[in-house]
């Protein structure tokens, strides 16, 4: 019996969506607030309950009814649980093979196929009607929900007031709150089906409401867009129309994994340096698989795992799926399972898995210490963006290192010593 608990937990485990299996660092379509501030988590409920009542007044001037507000906000509770994990998200980061581990795991790719055969019908409906290929909306499916095994059981309006009286992020979160209490006003789902993640990120794709508000669609023609239910079909079309509406390109890959020549000028690889693959071919850049079609137009080289890791020619798509979120591990992610749930192959290129993920505290650390030696990252909040790439970059030139940008442990290291 152990065994076979055992066993369905690992399952469970690989199955799930990478928001279940550890701190929430992505962010939904619409969720990108900057997150700026400490506050105390000393906050109370007879707290939010006052900030209810100012609330009530901006949000009945937006044109939410009296009766839909008093209804959805009766006995909502501060939940200081939400506070932590908000505060606490980003604390950890997985190294992206990790990541890839997991979000393109052979369950996950198993389980793709299976859904794309039983929705296969309904999908390729959505992929005439919104441009975007069934293999791709069934890959973001796949990452956000587990194929809608694990869309959430967390009251969102109870977290989204919670979230909205926390003063690191009120602004953002008192925005979707008002699009949540628009949901509920228009009838397209019940104050008690209206479940999600903890941050207000909901249904089979896990739309924020605002997201919600501007792309859902009722695909199945029965009033209402309703992505809270079992039937997929209205999250599945919602998430082809927020794809077409970023500019999906169908047909043109998000990418390919490639070959570099030796003796690649790493600085090439930025994503602001565009050449057509035909170009990028002339320099002795080859693909794993396939051949290079400059009708897929301008690319860019991708290095997320620095010099050691695989290689990616990215192209326009890469750049919508960025619109869903923008960390190149879920692009990746969303990428490769959908060209794995295709038949294609896995990334050929191992990873440097002797090396970690740097922590946030380190992450900022190694931001103020580039900054400090005179290679300016502009912000020190963390991420480890194009600021940050190119900071590092500058640094490795300078150093006589290989430029490949990527901010490991051993950067830190050298700029500690300096």
């Amino acid at each position: 019996m152990y065994r076979c608990a055992m066993l369905a937990l690992v399952a469970v485990f690989l199955a799930a969506p990478v928001w279940a299996i550890g701190p929430e660092t992505s962010i939904r379509p619409a969720e990108r607030q900057a997150e700026t501030g400490q506050v105390s988590l000393s906050q109370t409920d007879a707290g939010l309950a006052e900030w209810v009542v100012g609330f009530r007044a901006r949000a009945l001037a937006q044109g939410i009814h009296a009766a839909t507000f008093d209804a959805a906000l009766e006995g909502v509770s501060y939940d200081p649980a939400i506070i932590k994990r908000d505060r606490n998200q980003a604390e950890f980061t997985k190294a992206i093979w990790d990541y890839l581990d997991t979000a393109v795991s052979d369950l996950r790719i198993e389980s793709g196929r299976k859904v794309l055969g039983t929705w296969h019908d309904t999908l390729s409906r959505i992929e005439a009607q919104y441009g975007v290929e069934k293999e791709v909306i069934v890959a973001i499916w796949g990452l956000e929900s587990a194929f809608g095994t694990f869309r959430g059981n967390a009251p969102v309006i109870n977290g989204l007031a919670t979230l909205a009286y926390d003063a690191r992020r009120a602004e953002f979160f008192e925005g979707e709150l008002i699009h949540a209490l628009r949901i509920l006003q228009e009838g397209d789902t019940t104050l008690a089906q209206m479940r999600g993640s903890w941050a207000g990120a909901m249904g089979h794709t896990q739309f924020m409401p605002s997201s919600f508000a501007a792309h859902a669609v009722d695909f199945d023609g029965d009033g209402k867009r309703n992505i809270w239910e079992d039937d997929p079909r209205d999250a599945l079309a919602s998430t082809g129309a927020y794809l077409k509406h970023f500019g999906w390109i169908k047909g043109q890959p998000w990418g390919v994994e490639v070959r570099l020549p030796a003796g690649f000028d790493h600085t090439l690889a930025d994503r602001d340096i565009t050449k057509l693959p035909g170009n990028w071919g002339q320099m002795g850049i080859v693909p794993v698989t396939g051949r290079l079609n400059d009708d897929d137009g301008p690319a860019s080289i991708l290095l997320p795992g620095g010099a050691e890791g695989a290689a990616f020619m990215i192209f326009a798509n890469f750049a919508v799926l960025e619109k869903y979120n923008t960390a190149d591990a879920y692009v990746i992610g969303v990428g490769h399972l959908s060209d794995r749930i295709k038949g294609g192959k896995a990334i050929e290129h191992s990873w440097p898995r002797h090396l970690r993920a740097l922590s946030k505290p380190e992450r900022i650390e190694l931001q103020e210490r580039l900054t400090a030696a005179g290679f300016d990252t502009v912000k020190i909040d963390a991420k480890m963006g194009p600021l940050t790439i190119n900071a590092v970059r500058r640094f490795q030139k300078a150093k006589g290192l290989v430029p490949d940008g990527f901010p490991s442990l051993s950067i830190l290291d050298r700029l500690r010593a300096l």
